[in-house]
């Protein structure tokens, strides 16, 4: 809940003027709902996408205050954040909603940027390969191998978000090899290669070289230093 329009659209020039132009780097903004439309328009002519950053599972109906996937398309946006840990934490979403929240949105051709990870007390209680591993199943693994051409994830260790704390390079490495080979074990080796795995957490420019440079990390999930173009761009860079 960052940013009015005229901070979105300050933001936004800033972004286009500092990131790189090459199709090499993929790179998506999520503003909120109500700078989504002028955000489409915006960045129309360029190689920056917009995502929701959430999406209600129903279809239509008496939902005050909520968004449907029709809605997110007809403006032209065709990504979305569905599990982000704030969603599971403050709203109380479930796997099992978010499975509904998933088949919505890909029955409307929206792709899915799908986050998961474990609390501090799972990794403590060494839980945390458990709860990543069904937070994967009970969310994905009911969709077919073709579905998954429309699935990024993002793993998120909801310790490491907000707090300044971050997995070492090496727990990011092991954990998104996990998530992998999980992948893997379900669906077979081609869709887990080429699924993107994204990490998110406390990435900042003075980390995101050596997080990235992990070979099962594909990329970030950035919160707080995608409101700096600066900081953005130099994570951007960093891949």
């Amino acid at each position: 809940m960052h940013k009015n329009a005229y901070e979105t659209e300050d933001l936004l020039n800033d972004l286009i003027e500092k990131l790189p132009s090459d199709k090499e780097v993929e790179i998506i903004v999520a503003p909120t709902f109500v700078n989504l439309s002028s955000a489409v328009q915006h960045l129309e002519f360029t190689n920056i996408g917009v995502a929701a950053q959430n999406m209600h599972q129903a279809e239509s109906g008496a939902f005050t205050g909520e968004i449907s996937a029709d809605m997110l398309k007809n403006i032209g946006v065709d990504i979305v954040i569905l599990g982000h840990s704030e969603r599971r934490s403050y709203f109380h979403e479930t796997d099992a909603l978010l499975a509904n929240k998933v088949d919505t949105a890909l029955k409307h051709e929206l792709r899915v940027i799908f986050c998961f990870g474990e609390e501090l007390k799972d990794r403590q209680n060494q839980q945390h390969f458990n709860i990543v591993e069904n937070q994967l199943k009970d969310g994905l693994f009911h969709l077919n191998a073709q579905a998954w051409e429309n699935i990024v994830l993002a793993y998120e260790p909801v310790w490491a978000i907000g707090t300044g704390e971050t997995a070492t390079p090496d727990q990011a490495q092991e954990m998104h090899q996990f998530i992998r080979q999980t992948v893997e074990d379900k669906y077979g080796r081609e869709v887990a290669e080429n699924v993107s795995i994204l990490y998110g957490g406390s990435v900042k420019p003075d980390n995101a070289k050596e997080i990235f440079s992990k070979p099962d990390v594909d990329g970030g999930l950035i919160g707080g230093a995608a409101l700096k173009a600066d900081d953005f761009a130099a994570i951007v860079n960093a891949v």
